[in-house]
Protein backbone atom coordinates (compact mmCIF):
# COMPACT_ATOMS: atom_id res chain seq x y z
CA UNK A 1 0.00 0.00 0.00
CA UNK A 2 1.40 2.94 -1.40
CA UNK A 3 2.15 5.67 1.82
CA UNK A 4 1.05 9.46 0.91
CA UNK A 5 3.63 12.16 0.96
CA UNK A 6 2.05 15.96 1.14
CA UNK A 7 2.98 18.46 -1.43
CA UNK A 8 6.04 20.85 -0.07
CA UNK A 9 3.79 23.39 -1.72
CA UNK A 10 0.47 22.68 0.46
CA UNK A 11 0.85 26.65 2.33
CA UNK A 12 1.41 28.36 -0.84
CA UNK A 13 -1.73 29.35 -1.97
CA UNK A 14 -4.68 28.93 1.01
CA UNK A 15 -5.48 31.61 3.14
CA UNK A 16 -5.69 31.45 6.96
CA UNK A 17 -7.84 33.42 8.77
CA UNK A 18 -8.35 33.68 13.10
CA UNK A 19 -11.30 32.00 14.67
CA UNK A 20 -12.74 34.79 17.11
CA UNK A 21 -10.25 36.06 18.72
CA UNK A 22 -8.14 32.92 19.80
CA UNK A 23 -4.77 31.75 19.05
CA UNK A 24 -6.40 29.51 15.84
CA UNK A 25 -5.78 30.11 12.38
CA UNK A 26 -8.41 28.03 10.26
CA UNK A 27 -7.75 27.69 6.44
CA UNK A 28 -10.68 29.75 4.57
CA UNK A 29 -12.32 26.41 3.62
CA UNK A 30 -12.98 23.36 5.35
CA UNK A 31 -13.25 19.90 3.88
CA UNK A 32 -16.75 18.51 5.76
CA UNK A 33 -17.05 14.20 5.92
CA UNK A 34 -20.85 14.65 6.06
CA UNK A 35 -21.39 13.13 2.82
CA UNK A 36 -19.26 10.98 0.83
CA UNK A 37 -17.07 9.40 3.46
CA UNK A 38 -19.46 6.91 4.88
CA UNK A 39 -19.34 3.08 4.48
CA UNK A 40 -21.54 3.21 1.53
CA UNK A 41 -18.70 5.24 -0.82
CA UNK A 42 -15.03 3.97 -2.15
CA UNK A 43 -12.16 4.02 0.04
CA UNK A 44 -10.04 5.27 -3.18
CA UNK A 45 -12.33 8.13 -3.87
CA UNK A 46 -12.58 9.92 -0.92
CA UNK A 47 -8.70 9.19 0.38
CA UNK A 48 -7.78 10.99 -2.83
CA UNK A 49 -10.25 14.02 -1.95
CA UNK A 50 -9.17 14.10 1.24
CA UNK A 51 -4.94 13.83 0.62
CA UNK A 52 -5.69 16.38 -2.60
CA UNK A 53 -7.59 18.86 0.45
CA UNK A 54 -4.28 18.82 2.45
CA UNK A 55 -2.16 19.37 -0.67
CA UNK A 56 -3.35 22.25 -1.08
CA UNK A 57 -3.63 23.56 2.04
CA UNK A 58 -7.19 22.47 3.95
CA UNK A 59 -6.02 21.70 7.27
CA UNK A 60 -9.32 21.71 9.44
CA UNK A 61 -11.45 18.00 8.65
CA UNK A 62 -14.96 17.92 10.56
CA UNK A 63 -16.66 14.89 11.65
CA UNK A 64 -19.03 14.24 13.64
CA UNK A 65 -20.01 10.59 15.36
CA UNK A 66 -23.05 9.60 13.22
CA UNK A 67 -21.37 10.86 9.80
CA UNK A 68 -21.73 7.86 7.27
CA UNK A 69 -23.39 6.46 6.48
CA UNK A 70 -23.67 4.09 8.31
CA UNK A 71 -23.07 6.25 11.78
CA UNK A 72 -19.53 5.92 12.91
CA UNK A 73 -18.29 4.91 9.47
CA UNK A 74 -16.87 8.54 8.66
CA UNK A 75 -14.96 8.54 11.60
CA UNK A 76 -13.71 5.00 10.71
CA UNK A 77 -13.13 5.90 7.51
CA UNK A 78 -10.72 8.92 8.44
CA UNK A 79 -8.95 6.76 10.64
CA UNK A 80 -7.93 4.69 7.70
CA UNK A 81 -6.78 7.53 5.82
CA UNK A 82 -4.42 9.20 8.60
CA UNK A 83 -3.25 5.49 8.91
CA UNK A 84 -2.46 5.45 4.89
CA UNK A 85 0.01 8.35 5.81
CA UNK A 86 -2.29 11.80 6.59
CA UNK A 87 -1.92 11.07 10.30
CA UNK A 88 2.31 11.36 9.72
CA UNK A 89 0.61 15.26 9.42
CA UNK A 90 -1.10 15.36 12.47
CA UNK A 91 0.11 18.23 14.37
CA UNK A 92 -0.59 20.01 10.85
CA UNK A 93 -4.24 18.93 11.43
CA UNK A 94 -7.08 20.98 13.26
CA UNK A 95 -9.65 17.28 13.40
CA UNK A 96 -12.99 18.49 14.75
CA UNK A 97 -16.05 16.04 15.32
CA UNK A 98 -19.37 16.45 17.52
CA UNK A 99 -22.22 14.79 19.67
CA UNK A 100 -25.50 15.38 20.04
CA UNK A 101 -27.65 13.91 17.41
CA UNK A 102 -28.70 10.02 17.37
CA UNK A 103 -25.79 7.39 17.34
CA UNK A 104 -26.57 4.22 19.09
CA UNK A 105 -30.06 2.97 20.63
CA UNK A 106 -31.43 3.72 24.37
CA UNK A 107 -31.67 6.65 26.33
CA UNK A 108 -27.96 7.44 26.04
CA UNK A 109 -27.43 7.32 22.36
CA UNK A 110 -28.03 11.23 21.60
CA UNK A 111 -28.68 14.82 22.99
CA UNK A 112 -26.49 16.65 25.50
CA UNK A 113 -25.95 14.53 28.93
CA UNK A 114 -23.01 14.18 30.73
CA UNK A 115 -23.36 10.33 29.77
CA UNK A 116 -23.56 10.87 26.07
CA UNK A 117 -20.54 13.60 25.48
CA UNK A 118 -18.50 11.60 27.63
CA UNK A 119 -19.22 8.10 25.54
CA UNK A 120 -18.97 9.70 22.58
CA UNK A 121 -15.81 11.52 22.45
CA UNK A 122 -14.46 8.01 23.73
CA UNK A 123 -16.05 6.00 21.05
CA UNK A 124 -14.36 8.92 18.66
CA UNK A 125 -11.02 9.42 19.56
CA UNK A 126 -11.06 4.85 18.78
CA UNK A 127 -12.81 4.97 15.59
CA UNK A 128 -10.62 7.79 14.36
CA UNK A 129 -7.69 5.71 15.89
CA UNK A 130 -5.71 9.33 17.71
CA UNK A 131 -5.67 10.69 21.20
CA UNK A 132 -7.26 13.93 21.01
CA UNK A 133 -9.13 15.77 18.75
CA UNK A 134 -8.62 19.82 17.88
CA UNK A 135 -12.53 20.65 18.66
CA UNK A 136 -15.35 19.04 20.14
CA UNK A 137 -18.95 20.53 19.15
CA UNK A 138 -21.79 19.77 20.86
CA UNK A 139 -24.12 19.20 17.64
CA UNK A 140 -27.49 20.53 18.87
CA UNK A 141 -28.71 22.26 21.87
CA UNK A 142 -30.66 19.53 24.37
CA UNK A 143 -33.99 21.01 25.45
CA UNK A 144 -34.38 18.68 28.32
CA UNK A 145 -31.02 18.75 29.97
CA UNK A 146 -29.98 21.63 31.91
CA UNK A 147 -27.40 23.61 29.88
CA UNK A 148 -24.92 23.88 33.13
CA UNK A 149 -24.81 19.95 32.63
CA UNK A 150 -23.46 19.84 29.03
CA UNK A 151 -21.61 22.48 29.18
CA UNK A 152 -19.48 21.19 32.29
CA UNK A 153 -18.86 17.83 30.39
CA UNK A 154 -17.42 20.04 27.65
CA UNK A 155 -15.61 21.85 29.98
CA UNK A 156 -14.24 18.62 31.02
CA UNK A 157 -13.49 16.83 27.95
CA UNK A 158 -10.93 19.33 27.59
CA UNK A 159 -9.41 19.60 30.80
CA UNK A 160 -8.82 15.91 30.33
CA UNK A 161 -6.86 16.24 27.49
CA UNK A 162 -9.37 14.63 24.85
CA UNK A 163 -9.96 18.16 23.19
CA UNK A 164 -8.17 21.24 22.96
CA UNK A 165 -11.25 23.55 21.93
CA UNK A 166 -15.05 23.39 21.97
CA UNK A 167 -17.30 24.77 19.37
CA UNK A 168 -21.40 24.75 19.43
CA UNK A 169 -23.68 24.04 16.83
CA UNK A 170 -26.83 24.71 15.63
CA UNK A 171 -27.73 26.62 18.89
CA UNK A 172 -29.88 29.73 18.07
CA UNK A 173 -28.90 33.24 19.55
CA UNK A 174 -30.53 32.84 23.31
CA UNK A 175 -28.90 29.48 23.79
CA UNK A 176 -25.66 30.39 22.38
CA UNK A 177 -25.56 33.68 24.61
CA UNK A 178 -26.38 31.28 27.59
CA UNK A 179 -23.53 28.80 26.55
CA UNK A 180 -20.95 31.41 26.34
CA UNK A 181 -22.03 33.09 29.37
CA UNK A 182 -21.16 28.99 31.43
CA UNK A 183 -18.24 28.04 29.50
CA UNK A 184 -16.86 30.95 30.12
CA UNK A 185 -17.86 30.60 33.60
CA UNK A 186 -16.23 26.71 33.64
CA UNK A 187 -13.38 28.21 32.55
CA UNK A 188 -13.23 26.91 28.61
CA UNK A 189 -14.37 29.94 26.48
CA UNK A 190 -16.26 29.02 23.39
CA UNK A 191 -13.38 28.37 20.22
CA UNK A 192 -16.33 28.44 17.52
CA UNK A 193 -19.97 28.21 16.29
CA UNK A 194 -21.25 26.48 13.26
CA UNK A 195 -24.69 26.62 11.49
CA UNK A 196 -26.23 26.64 8.22
CA UNK A 197 -25.32 29.65 6.21
CA UNK A 198 -25.73 30.48 2.60
CA UNK A 199 -27.52 32.76 -0.23
CA UNK A 200 -30.20 30.84 0.26
CA UNK A 201 -29.98 30.38 4.19
CA UNK A 202 -29.61 33.69 6.07
CA UNK A 203 -31.39 33.09 9.33
CA UNK A 204 -28.13 33.60 11.49
CA UNK A 205 -28.09 36.96 10.41
CA UNK A 206 -31.35 37.73 12.57
CA UNK A 207 -29.07 38.53 15.19
CA UNK A 208 -27.02 35.23 16.05
CA UNK A 209 -23.62 36.12 13.76
CA UNK A 210 -24.03 39.58 15.44
CA UNK A 211 -23.44 37.73 19.14
CA UNK A 212 -21.02 35.71 18.05
CA UNK A 213 -19.33 38.22 16.50
CA UNK A 214 -19.74 40.43 19.55
CA UNK A 215 -18.46 37.47 21.84
CA UNK A 216 -15.14 37.47 19.72
CA UNK A 217 -16.31 33.57 19.02
CA UNK A 218 -15.24 32.23 15.73
CA UNK A 219 -17.92 31.61 12.81
CA UNK A 220 -17.97 28.82 10.91
CA UNK A 221 -20.22 27.69 7.66
CA UNK A 222 -21.98 24.38 6.74
CA UNK A 223 -24.21 23.74 3.68
CA UNK A 224 -22.75 26.71 1.86
CA UNK A 225 -24.20 25.98 -1.76
CA UNK A 226 -27.32 24.82 0.20
CA UNK A 227 -27.07 21.18 -0.98
CA UNK A 228 -26.33 21.89 -4.67
CA UNK A 229 -29.32 24.71 -5.12
CA UNK A 230 -26.57 26.90 -5.71
CA UNK A 231 -24.41 25.37 -8.60
CA UNK A 232 -25.54 25.18 -12.20
CA UNK A 233 -26.93 21.72 -11.33
CA UNK A 234 -30.56 22.84 -10.81
CA UNK A 235 -30.56 25.63 -13.14
CA UNK A 236 -32.67 23.74 -15.65
CA UNK A 237 -34.89 21.78 -13.19
CA UNK A 238 -33.98 18.20 -10.91
CA UNK A 239 -31.24 16.03 -13.00
CA UNK A 240 -32.05 12.17 -12.86
CA UNK A 241 -28.61 11.44 -11.13
CA UNK A 242 -28.97 14.21 -8.71
CA UNK A 243 -29.61 14.51 -5.06
CA UNK A 244 -32.69 15.59 -5.14
CA UNK A 245 -33.72 12.43 -7.41
CA UNK A 246 -33.00 10.18 -4.81
CA UNK A 247 -35.29 9.55 -2.15
CA UNK A 248 -33.06 9.73 0.66
CA UNK A 249 -30.67 12.71 1.35
CA UNK A 250 -31.36 15.70 2.82
CA UNK A 251 -32.25 17.80 -0.41
CA UNK A 252 -36.09 17.01 -1.16
CA UNK A 253 -37.79 17.67 -4.76
CA UNK A 254 -40.20 19.66 -2.98
CA UNK A 255 -36.96 22.32 -1.96
CA UNK A 256 -36.06 22.28 -5.87
CA UNK A 257 -38.83 25.01 -6.18
CA UNK A 258 -39.29 27.36 -9.72
CA UNK A 259 -38.56 30.08 -7.40
CA UNK A 260 -35.30 28.65 -5.94
CA UNK A 261 -34.45 27.89 -9.64
CA UNK A 262 -35.28 31.50 -11.30
CA UNK A 263 -33.36 32.68 -7.94
CA UNK A 264 -30.14 30.43 -8.84
CA UNK A 265 -30.31 31.46 -12.56
CA UNK A 266 -30.21 35.25 -12.01
CA UNK A 267 -27.87 34.84 -9.27
CA UNK A 268 -25.50 32.59 -12.12
CA UNK A 269 -25.78 35.71 -14.39
CA UNK A 270 -24.79 37.81 -11.49
CA UNK A 271 -21.63 35.09 -11.08
CA UNK A 272 -20.79 34.87 -14.87
CA UNK A 273 -20.73 38.66 -15.29
CA UNK A 274 -18.13 38.45 -12.29
CA UNK A 275 -16.08 35.48 -14.51
CA UNK A 276 -16.36 32.60 -12.15
CA UNK A 277 -19.58 29.91 -11.86
CA UNK A 278 -22.37 30.02 -8.66
CA UNK A 279 -20.78 27.80 -6.68
CA UNK A 280 -17.72 29.73 -6.72
CA UNK A 281 -19.58 33.23 -6.01
CA UNK A 282 -21.56 31.70 -3.31
CA UNK A 283 -18.43 30.10 -1.20
CA UNK A 284 -16.49 34.09 -2.32
CA UNK A 285 -19.80 35.63 -0.68
CA UNK A 286 -19.72 34.19 2.70
CA UNK A 287 -15.85 34.60 3.30
CA UNK A 288 -16.48 38.46 2.40
CA UNK A 289 -17.89 38.78 6.25
CA UNK A 290 -14.39 38.48 8.89
CA UNK A 291 -16.43 37.20 11.41
CA UNK A 292 -16.65 33.77 9.12
CA UNK A 293 -13.69 32.30 9.94
CA UNK A 294 -13.83 29.41 7.69
CA UNK A 295 -16.41 27.75 5.32
CA UNK A 296 -17.19 23.93 5.14
CA UNK A 297 -17.33 22.56 1.49
CA UNK A 298 -18.01 19.05 0.97
CA UNK A 299 -16.90 17.09 -2.31
CA UNK A 300 -17.88 14.01 -3.62
CA UNK A 301 -14.45 13.77 -6.12
CA UNK A 302 -11.12 15.34 -6.55
CA UNK A 303 -12.11 17.40 -9.27
CA UNK A 304 -15.18 19.05 -7.28
CA UNK A 305 -12.89 19.74 -4.46
CA UNK A 306 -11.00 21.93 -6.56
CA UNK A 307 -13.43 23.51 -8.31
CA UNK A 308 -14.69 25.01 -4.73
CA UNK A 309 -10.92 25.71 -4.61
CA UNK A 310 -11.38 28.27 -7.25
CA UNK A 311 -13.70 30.34 -4.86
CA UNK A 312 -10.04 31.47 -3.19
CA UNK A 313 -9.48 33.50 -6.22
CA UNK A 314 -12.46 35.71 -6.07
CA UNK A 315 -12.36 39.21 -7.13
CA UNK A 316 -14.17 41.54 -4.21
CA UNK A 317 -18.02 42.39 -4.61
CA UNK A 318 -19.26 45.75 -5.92
CA UNK A 319 -21.94 47.42 -3.96
CA UNK A 320 -23.96 47.11 -6.94
CA UNK A 321 -23.17 43.19 -6.73
CA UNK A 322 -24.20 42.72 -3.08
CA UNK A 323 -27.40 44.89 -3.20
CA UNK A 324 -28.51 42.63 -6.42
CA UNK A 325 -27.75 40.08 -4.77
CA UNK A 326 -29.13 40.76 -1.57
CA UNK A 327 -32.58 42.20 -3.52
CA UNK A 328 -32.49 38.49 -4.83
CA UNK A 329 -32.67 36.93 -1.92
CA UNK A 330 -34.80 39.17 -0.32
CA UNK A 331 -33.11 40.36 2.22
Amino acid sequence: MKIYQASQQRYDTMPYRRCGDSGLLLPALSLGLWHNFGSVDAFENYSRTAFTAFDNGITHFDLANNYGPLPGSAEENFGRILKKGLGAYRDELIISTKAGHDMWPGPYGSWGSRKHLMASIDQSLKRMGIEYVDIFYSHRPDPETPMEETMQALSDIVRQGKALYIGLSKYNEEQTQTALRLLQQYGTPCLIHQDRYSLFDREIENGLLDTIGANRVGMIAFSPLAQGLLTDRYLNGIPADSRAAKPTGFLKQEQVTPEKINQARQLNEIARQRGQSLAEMAIAWLLKDRRVSSVIIGASSVAQLQNNLKALQSPGFTDEELNAINQLTGR
